[in-house]
């Protein structure tokens, strides 16, 4: 049956047919306005919908020829368990073995793949999206996820009712996957240095695995909205809200700790704050990252994401180290994917997803195992603190990622636009805050290099109905200004254009 791309709630055919909003498939995941019963904004989806998208995600499975077995897991929201549920049955009718491994994180999802020997995951998460939402993280090759070929078979199978039931569909609880993923996170470390850490959760699924997993490290703990609440009374947890990291920010200085660490509602993403309550942003965690692991695996590779910094270019140590950096398309499936393919010893992205790569991890991201990362950093350098890592670093200055509102239908042509005003200008010789345009890069929307390495970055975000825009500068706080001045101005030209969620 082909799912109806939207029905009124409280309607017949609501309740009897499955509804699908096509714009829901994403580039590598899937995700839709789900709604919560109070809410006045019709819900994209309904779990008819969800039962089909099981039907042909199994489809696909079988198409694919991978063995058809699966690890399902979601995360804390009112409505995720329902979710799943449904998207079990679809799994099930199709043939598959399905292994639900209950409540968890993406990344206990993905190390149940390795733990149990399954090749196949399908995590229910948000991730980060308000409540409301949901979605799905879905991989069948450990330890990537699907990406724009995967998601556009998938897409065409669900919506044109090509789902194929077949015999052999079963259900298995399995239980202790959890606390194998806990025990995993810690094996072989435990801190030399004692180091206060503040763990913030937003109240998100989070909050039932870090502060155990940084205790079992040695740290003292202190557990900052970490009492599982799925209405999230404080704030979104997502590491790059500046809301989270602020009252991040006044726990780490209120208790005097050494750093201040913030997971995502999935958990699979991590922010820093440091010991004087600097908020670091992830791409500078990852190029201090990058300065100890290079120290340790000379002639390195890293992939970080185009929202990056541009310091991992001209950094004296990682020349010293003789490493290497590779600019990638933004999203954590095309950064992990990249990192497996260029046999890259890690991959960064500006939101957080930190992709550690054999011997350090098994090449998912994982917030836990990234603050893992940090907090092994920071004990092989026990006279400095976090705040003279990020001294120690060169100076730039970098806005936080800034999203306006875009219709899904309608922001991929505003970017196409852009990137062809930033092409003109730069053949034509036009400056941007003074300076021309030495460079573009347009594997991922358009990132604008200026002559002296500042740059801005305009492109739309893979999961969400807006764009993202990023500017650093290498002079000052006012010409990160100026440069997403000129971001503005160019994008005044499209009144499709909503809202940003936070501005300069």
């Amino acid at each position: 049956m082909k799912p109806l791309a939207s029905a009124r709630p409280n309607s017949w055919e609501f309740e009897t047919r499955p509804v699908i909003k096509p714009t829901g498939f994403r580039e590598y995941d899937a995700r839709w306005w789900f709604g919560n019963p109070a809410d006045t904004r019709e819900p994209e989806l309904n779990l008819y919908g969800v039962q089909a998208l099981g039907l042909g995600l199994g489809t696909l499975i079988h198409e694919l020829g991978i063995e058809p077995r699966i690890v399902t897991c979601n995360d804390f929201r009112a409505y995720s368990l329902g979710v799943k549920q449904a998207l079990e049955l679809g799994l099930m009718s199709a043939g598959i073995e399905v292994n639900d491994i209950g409540l968890g994180l993406s990344p206990t999802a993905y190390f149940a793949q390795f733990d149990l020997d399954i090749p196949c995951v399908a995590m229910v998460t948000a991730s980060h999206n308000s409540n409301g939402w949901t979605g799905v993280k879905m991989g069948v090759e450990p330890p990537l996820t699907f990406g724009p070929d995967e998601m556009s078979r998938l897409k065409e199978i669900v919506l044109n009712g090509e789902g194929v039931t077949r015999e052999g569909g079963s259900y298995v609880r399995v239980e202790g996957v959890a606390e194998r993923y806990l025990a995993d996170l810690s094996d072989g470390f435990r801190l030399n240095r004692k180091l206060k850490v503040v763990a913030a959760c937003g109240n998100g699924t989070a909050g039932a695995f870090a502060p155990k997993a940084l205790e079992a490290m040695g740290a003292e703990v202190i557990a900052l909205d970490c009492e599982l609440d799925h209405t999230f009374p404080r704030y979104n947890p997502n590491p790059e809200d500046m809301k989270m990291l602020h009252v991040l920010r006044d726990a780490v200085l209120e208790h005097g700790a050494d750093i201040g660490l913030a997971f995502d509602g999935d958990g699979d993403r991590c922010g820093v704050v440091d010991n004087e309550g600097e908020e670091i942003f992830a791409d500078k965690i990852g190029l201090m990252l990058a300065r100890d692991l290079s120290g340790r695996f000379p002639e390195a590779t890293f992939v970080v994401d185009v929202k990056s910094t541009g310091l991992f270019l001209t950094d004296p140590v990682l020349k010293k180290n003789s490493a290497k950096t590779l600019y990638w398309k933004t999203g954590h499936s095309y950064i992990k994917r990249k990192s497996k393919e260029v046999g890259a010893l890690a991959g960064f992205e500006k939101s957080g997803h930190f992709f550690m790569q054999p011997p350090i991890g098994r090449g998912y991201d994982d917030g836990i195992v990234a603050a893992r990362s940090v907090l092994q950093m920071l004990d092989a350098t026990p006279s400095k603190s976090m705040a003279d890592l990020r001294r120690d670093l060169p100076v730039s200055y970098t806005s936080p990622t800034m999203s306006p509102k875009c219709s899904d239908e309608e922001k991929y042509g505003v970017v196409d636009s852009i990137v062809a005003t930033y092409t003109k200008a730069m053949e034509a010789g036009e400056t941007v805050a003074g300076r021309k345009i030495a460079e573009l890069i347009t594997v991922n929307g358009v990132r604008f290099i200026l002559e002296d390495g500042s740059w801005g970055l305009v492109r739309a975000s893979s999961n969400t109905p807006n764009l993202v825009i990023v500017v650093e500068s290498m002079a000052s706080p006012e010409d990160m200004k100026a440069i997403f001045a000129d971001i503005q101005a160019r994008l005044s030209a499209h009144p499709s254009i909503g809202a940003f969620d936070q501005t300069l």
